[in-house]
């Protein structure tokens, strides 16, 4: 099976980010998680705060939203085209999506794609409440594990070495900037 991180990688953009701004600019009520957004912000960059901490606080505009559902689906009819090509011409119903994006945002778009295994950061969709730790670096392998112990990753394709983890227990991994995927780093498999 082959294993894609979804942000950076077959998406090209933040799906998060991209998804804040798009409600921003339908949901007048959004406006109001800004100043919150900011501190948070703030703290996250300066390290007193983790980045599942952080993320507790972002989702927080979901409830600003008045229909999460129709949101997401309208934010994918406008975000499509964003998937890069290389993954559209690549693709197959036995790919795996491992993201830090919440789940039920990955979902409809997987769906599109043809893709059935998703594996997101979980986050209730009308609170912003996040239920575990935020899906990132070795939190991925162990939520790998979980649902696939014995599976092997022929292939991995991610954007940050920050997935490392990942790509050390895949035959092999691909870095992707843009349309390009080049050869992992070994480096970075050193401990």
């Amino acid at each position: 099976m082959n294993v894609y991180d979804f942000d950076g990688t077959i998406y090209h953009g933040e799906t998060s980010r991209d998804f804040f701004f798009f409600c921003l600019k339908r949901y007048p009520k959004v406006k109001r998680y800004i100043p919150k957004i900011l501190f948070y912000g703030l703290a996250y960059w300066l390290r007193f705060i983790g980045r599942t901490k952080f993320k507790q606080k972002f989702y927080t505009f979901l409830q600003g939203v008045s229909n999460v559902d129709y949101a997401v689906e309208r934010f994918w009819k406008r975000k499509e085209e964003k998937i890069h090509k290389w993954y559209l011409e690549k693709k197959q119903p036995t790919d795996v999506i491992i993201s830090a994006s919440p789940e039920f945002m990955l979902r409809p778009i997987a769906n599109t794609l043809g893709v059935e295994r998703v594996m997101g950061t979980k986050i209730d969709k009308h609170t912003g409440y996040l239920y575990g730790d935020n899906c990132h670096g070795e939190e991925k392998v162990r939520r790998f594990r979980e649902l696939y112990p014995d599976a092997n990753i022929e292939e991995f394709y991610s954007d940050m070495y920050s997935d490392t983890p990942l790509a050390k227990i895949a035959d092999k991994a691909y870095l992707v900037k843009g349309e390009k995927l080049k050869d992992w780093d070994e480096r970075y498999f050193e401990d």
